[in-house]
């Protein structure tokens, strides 16, 4: 039996609002648009790049489909694996991951982040050893909340007993349609009260998560 721990990246992991509220204006600025304050970019984060550039468009009053939103969602994505700068990894990640390592976990990754910049930025900020499998929303036909993507993670660690881990309401939907159970970091970027998300768990301090883990996936 494999036990795993698959987690969610951006609001999970790390906290790379910050670099992607200035990705976002650098390119809006560039198109003549006005930029974003960093709670409105925080809000459009979670569906993949297609859906927050739209949100960006939507918000100035632009057309969100057609050729200026592929042109920008081009433009974006060219420039987002260098978008590393300004993203922390959250508080206790690094010595919850090496324990659950020991306690013999295998570790994945299925985040909605196009998987060449979501491996540049867990090899930036030297998480990458810890991921044999990497799931971005580009990996498979259909992103989260579908299932597909966790499945493929799932399957790409040969694991039994799975555990995925995230922060917002499409992480919660996408473990509800896998079958899976769901700990929900709370200090991330969700947009509606626990109350309202599904969840097996939830836990604000990752020095908790090896402990969660192990009882879940007894």
């Amino acid at each position: 039996m494999t036990r795993a721990v698959i987690f969610d990246l951006d609001g999970t992991l790390i906290d790379s609002a910050p670099d992607i509220h200035a990705a976002a204006n650098r390119l809006m600025a560039a198109h003549g648009f006005a930029g974003f304050a960093p709670e409105e970019t925080r809000a459009f984060i979670g569906h993949g790049v297609p859906h927050f550039i739209a949100c960006c468009l939507r918000a100035r009053g632009a057309e969100a489909t057609g050729d200026l939103h592929r042109q920008l969602v081009g433009e974006f994505e060219a420039g987002y694996k260098t978008a590393v700068g300004l993203t922390e990894v959250y508080p206790g990640v690094a010595d919850a991951l090496e324990r659950l390592a020991v306690m013999g976990f295998a570790l994945g990754i299925c985040t909605n982040k196009p998987v060449a910049p979501a491996r540049a930025v867990l090899a930036h900020l030297g998480l990458d050893g810890h991921f044999p499998v990497v799931i971005g929303g580009d990996s498979c036909p259909a992103r989260k909340p579908d299932p597909a993507p966790l499945q493929a993670a799932v399957e790409g660690l040969g694991a039994t007993r799975v555990l995925y881990v995230g922060d917002s309401e499409i992480d919660a939907e996408t473990s509800v349609r896998a079958g899976l159970p769901f700990a929900l970091f709370t200090e991330g970027y969700r947009k509606t009260s626990l109350a309202e998300i599904p969840h097996q768990t939830a836990f604000a301090d990752f020095a908790l998560l090896p402990d969660i883990a192990a009882d879940l996936l007894t």
